[in-house]
């Protein structure tokens, strides 16, 4: 096996910015701040979302502020789609 090809595999803490959530476990991520975690300092890396704040794992539904493409077109349009042509007699 050659020496010195592998990255530095080490204990690193994430923090679900979103859940306030933290979660410790091994990772190449090379990071440039450090946090004190249960008495021991570890390499921080923040994240915007994780298991613990994605919908999807925690099964609530979030609603956003801005409405959705199509109903934004069909807010605009939708009164025109609602005519009908004259037939040619």
């Amino acid at each position: 096996m050659r020496k010195d090809i592998h990255p530095n595999y080490k204990e690193v803490l994430f923090h679900d910015t979103n859940a306030d959530v933290y979660f410790l476990t091994r990772s190449t991520v090379n990071t440039k701040s450090t946090r004190e975690y249960e008495g021991v300092e570890y390499p921080y890396y923040p994240l915007d979302i994780s298991s613990a704040s994605h919908p999807f794992y925690t099964g609530e539904q979030r609603k956003t502020s801005t409405e959705g493409r199509v109903a934004s077109f069909n807010k605009r349009f939708g009164a025109f789609g609602g005519r009908k042509k004259k037939s040619a007699e």
